[in-house]
């Protein structure tokens, strides 16, 4: 659509609804507050309508669409675990996972921008969407095969902080966290290396003697038990991960499907085990 065409697309709507939707100077200068209502009004419509779309598809075809999800990033690699069975199920359905903060989750939940999230429960920002919990992560120390943690039950948060560590950013949840964790115990961590990915935290690990936190189901990146070694820390520090959507009643249909086959996913027993060392 030309500039134009919007234009006089917004005024008519303008007229019709009797608002002033659009501030207007010299230049475009935004939505007013009518303006910014609308568009939200807007896009859960056109949730819905996509919703409906799915709903009438000949219940003889494969069901098909896209379910977008947003995960907090330590929760990544939790993700296809949480998505294989439906798209084994419907091989019509395409994911896509965006790495996103809490509350930008809460957002763009808000604008329909994606479907489900992925973060923890317990979050302020996920007040008054439904959540369906998953599973408690707890943190561990992760070192590289034939360290001197090799054969230790656990070690307390004192001990971990004298250790080389590579920990996420600051600006992360997950590490705010970890740093609460270490201020109970009265000690200061000794950060060699940071980032805000975890993949970069596990690509340390392999070509280093640095240690890093994680959350437990982060373990499912090694499952082939690639050279790392997994303690406990004490006391323990866990936290609740639940999948997070809007509510409404119905769901699509390709929304439906996904939480049904995620709920069904036993990932308490298998970060548990990580950690047990039973892989």
């Amino acid at each position: 659509m030309s500039q134009p065409a919007l234009s006089n697309a917004i005024r008519n709507l303008e007229k019709e609804l009797d608002l002033s939707l659009v501030r207007r100077g010299r230049n475009y200068e935004g939505l007013t507050t009518e303006g910014e209502r609308v568009v939200g009004w807007a896009q859960q419509m056109l949730s819905s309508y996509d919703a409906m779309r799915q709903e009438t598809v000949d219940a003889h075809k494969n069901l098909s669409g896209t379910l977008r999800i947003g995960a907090i990033p330590t929760t990544m690699p939790v993700v296809p675990l949480l998505t294989q069975s439906c798209q084994e199920s419907y091989d019509q359905i395409k994911v896509t996972v965006l790495s996103l903060p809490s509350d930008e989750i809460a957002r763009r939940l808000d604008t329909c921008d994606i479907d489900i999230g992925l973060t923890f429960m317990d979050d302020k920002s996920m007040d008054g969407f439904q959540v369906y919990p998953l599973f408690v992560e707890r943190y561990v120390l992760a070192v590289r095969d034939n360290s001197v943690l090799q054969g230790r039950k656990s070690l307390t948060w004192a001990e971990a902080a004298e250790l080389p560590l590579c920990l996420l950013t600051a600006n992360m949840q997950s590490r705010r966290i970890v740093d609460a964790a270490f201020r109970r115990a009265g000690v200061s961590p000794r950060i060699r290396m940071e980032s805000d990915s975890i993949f970069a935290l596990y690509s340390q690990l392999r070509c280093s003697d640095f240690c890093a936190v994680v959350p437990h189901s982060v373990l499912s990146l090694i499952e082939l038990r690639q050279e790392i070694t997994v303690v406990p820390i004490t006391p323990a520090l866990s936290r609740d991960i639940g999948l997070v959507v809007r509510r409404q009643d119905p769901y699509s249909p390709v929304i439906t499907a996904a939480l049904e086959m995620a709920l069904k996913t036993p990932l308490q027993a298998r970060f548990d085990s990580l950690i047990s060392g039973m892989y």
